[in-house]
């Protein structure tokens, strides 16, 4: 934490490196974040992109009140939010766009992953939005349920209830696919 201030404290005062450091010690957990979020490793890649550009114009007059990291994962989790509803105002079907995007993975992508990693990714898109962000924020971001209910306006039950639901669906719909 004290090492984030310093960091955002050099940035306030033009240092390239401090954010290309904030930049390096981030940016991977955010784009796992963005990619379960949003099933799309270039959206994912965009998004990320687009939070830490948003992030260095700020950086001048930001005044976090938490740390860093849960500023730039509220961040990406924001954006993937907005740019999913407008795909979802454009009409696009998005269970249909994301199974299409899984489908259209080069070979060379598709050689690197696994089977699990395929139907794992297929059943989390298949998780209404707001138990995927929840099973993701507290799998893959470490946040607390208590965190995640800041971040989307609900109760420490309502997120409990999302993730356990998400769980159990994702039992579902892996129950006897997935190779021990």
């Amino acid at each position: 934490m004290l090492d984030d201030k310093r960091l955002i404290w050099k940035v306030k005062n033009g240092c390239t490196d401090s954010l290309r450091r904030i930049y390096e010690s981030h940016k991977d957990d955010l784009l796992t974040l963005a990619n379960a979020l949003l099933n799309d490793r270039s959206a994912a890649e965009d998004a990320v992109h687009d939070v830490f550009v948003a992030f260095a114009a700020a950086a001048p007059t930001l005044q976090l009140r938490k740390n860093l990291r849960g500023y730039l994962v509220s961040s990406v989790r924001n954006l993937a939010y907005d740019r999913l509803r407008a795909a979802k105002r454009h009409g696009e079907k998005l269970a249909e766009f994301a199974a299409e995007r899984l489908d259209c993975e080069t070979p060379d992508a598709v050689a690197a992953r696994t089977e699990n990693q395929v139907l794992l990714r297929r059943a989390l898109a298949a998780l209404p939005f707001e138990q995927r962000e929840v099973v993701v924020l507290h799998v893959r971001a470490n946040l607390t349920f208590k965190q995640i209910a800041a971040m989307q306006d609900a109760s420490i039950n309502t997120v409990q209830g999302r993730y356990r639901y998400g769980i159990q669906k994702l039992r579902s719909l892996l129950n006897g696919q997935a190779n021990p």
